[in-house]
């Protein structure tokens, strides 16, 4: 392995199949990839708000993430950017990295030496691209898949077209983990707020199936976070909306359960809270201590005989 990497210059040997995307709806820009590779999504993705994303695969130059960046923020095509790259990289015929930018300009390069089956696509806002894989219909089935589910959003929508690719054959040496990486079209108001969406399986059997499982967890609690703005502009049925569209998709997350029983009481809606403090409670005695400690920091304002209520619950 060291004599590879020596040879190459890589750092590491991430031989994977890769999707990057815009939405022309939001802006929004996004890198999937699934490789037999231990935390792929640290090596290989990479993107900022309102430049562009990039993914570097196969024998990595994990320089390309970062620099290609750059080059994308000083104005440079996606085209220019990867000949800028490959110019002084004598592992170049060993590279796989496709970039793309914030007005959904695409370029990919496969090297000439990458492991077949080797190959990738360009399309409309997006390409596909993918190195030591099974059959040479991975890529295709990736870019089908991707114009096909051009009503779901974009995070869905790679994922998507990432099973696409798992289903025509994948990686030849099977499968390990996975990444999800999003960036806003527009730069981010706070530095600290990007990517929006940065989700990883760094090993599993099943990393595809994971990774869809987090995303839908994420998406969980952006209907709890909505809830708990609608409940502090003090409009409860939008709260209420919120958080039951959130524990509709993880019925047994007790943290939804809880998080909303606290909001419903603090909204004067106790008869409707102690239902779900009391499944709670049921379930697991450490959230009744919890709810305990909370009126000290104010997160449970209630009158003394309605916080009685909650408390006679305990188990």
């Amino acid at each position: 392995m060291t004599t590879i990497f020596n040879r190459y210059n890589c750092d590491a040997i991430a031989n994977t199949y890769s999707i990057v995307a815009r939405d022309t709806k939001t802006g929004e820009m996004a890198v999937g990839v699934q490789s037999h590779w231990f935390s792929v999504g640290s090596v290989v993705s990479w993107g900022q708000s309102g430049i562009g994303v990039v993914a570097t695969q196969s024998f990595v130059n994990k320089s390309f993430g970062l620099r290609g960046l750059d080059l994308l923020k000083q104005g440079k095509s996606p085209k220019e950017v990867i000949n800028i790259l490959l110019s002084d990289d004598e592992g170049r015929e060993v590279r796989q990295v496709a970039i793309l930018d914030n007005t959904g300009r695409v370029a990919v390069h496969t090297g000439l030496k990458c492991i077949k089956h080797a190959g990738h696509l360009e399309g409309n806002n997006f390409s596909v691209q993918a190195n030591t894989m099974l059959s040479d219909k991975v890529w295709p089935s990736m870019a089908d898949a991707f114009k096909k589910n051009k009503d779901l959003t974009l995070p869905e929508r790679v994922i998507k077209s990432l099973e696409a690719a798992q289903s025509a054959g994948g990686d030849i040496r099977g499968k390990q983990s996975a990444a999800l990486l999003v960036v806003a079209g527009q730069p981010q108001e706070n530095q600290w707020d990007d990517p929006i969406i940065d989700i990883r399986v760094a090993d599993h059997e099943e990393p595809l199936k994971e990774l869809a499982r987090l995303l839908k967890a994420f998406r969980a609690y952006e209907h709890m976070d909505n809830g708990d703005l609608a409940m502090e502009k003090g409009n409860i049925d939008k709260a209420l909306e919120e958080y039951n569209t959130a524990r509709e998709m993880f019925p047994d997350n007790l943290e939804m359960k809880y998080w909303t029983a606290i909001s419903l009481a603090n909204g004067n809606r106790m008869e409707e809270a102690l239902v779900l403090f009391k499944e709670v409670f049921k379930k697991d005695t450490n959230w009744f201590t919890l709810t305990e400690r909370l009126p000290e920091v104010g997160l449970l304002n209630l009158k003394e005989t309605e916080l009685e209520k909650i408390l006679s619950l305990k188990y």
